[in-house]
């Protein structure tokens, strides 16, 4: 696994050290275990998981502007886990409405000693921003339209929304709703996988 995440790093010129690396892999194979029992995710092999969980996840590190982060929706911890292993210096809430993952995240937490991880069990509606957050976080969340509407209460003053997308979803970008504006949208590159990744990036205009 280590062989195999170390070739798909030097693809996408990736560098992370040996803990990282361990840190990425031990994610991977809890994400394996504990998917029998609850369901975490639809990719049951391994090597998958390191395509389309952890490389789709890294992939968005050097876009990330600020050091607090907020990942809505975040599932069995996607990005927010990898991200917070790649980017020790941030730190990352990890907001889900399920406990069984909250559960996850947190044993993640303990074992793999992520100091820089904050799971919590919350409706993102219901979720106080204090403080407010640099960038708020989402991958196969909810349209931007939703993102947006449910989340607009989580950035600070200069804040961004990153939303991960497959295909540009142009029919949203042309619906955003009043007070936001697109700053850029990144075509992201995630060696051996199938499909087009992008990451949308929204400011706050009022």
């Amino acid at each position: 696994m280590i062989n195999k995440l170390t070739s798909l790093l030097k693809a996408a010129t990736i560098s992370l050290s040996d803990q990282q690396k361990n840190q990425l892999v031990g994610y991977v194979e809890m994400l394996h275990k504990w998917n029998k029992a609850y369901n975490l995710t639809s990719v049951r092999d391994p090597e998958q998981m390191l395509i389309r969980h952890i490389m789709d996840s890294i992939v968005v590190e050097p876009h990330l502007q600020g050091s607090r982060f907020i990942d809505v929706g975040t599932g069995p911890g996607l990005p927010g886990v990898p991200l917070a292993i790649v980017r020790p210096d941030a730190h990352f809430t990890l907001l889900d409405s399920l406990g069984k993952r909250i559960r996850f995240l947190k044993q993640v937490q303990h074992e793999l000693k992520l100091v820089n991880i904050e799971p919590v069990q919350s409706r993102v509606e219901d979720f106080p921003a204090e403080p407010p957050f640099d960038g708020v976080i989402s991958r196969a969340f909810a349209s931007l339209n939703d993102m947006l509407n449910w989340c607009h209460h989580l950035p600070g003053e200069k804040g961004q929304f990153y939303a991960l997308k497959g295909v540009v979803p142009d029919d949203e970008l042309a619906t955003l709703p009043a007070g936001f504006a697109v700053d850029r949208v990144v075509k992201l590159a995630v060696p051996q996988l199938e499909g087009e990744r992008h990451l949308i990036v929204v400011n706050v205009t009022k």
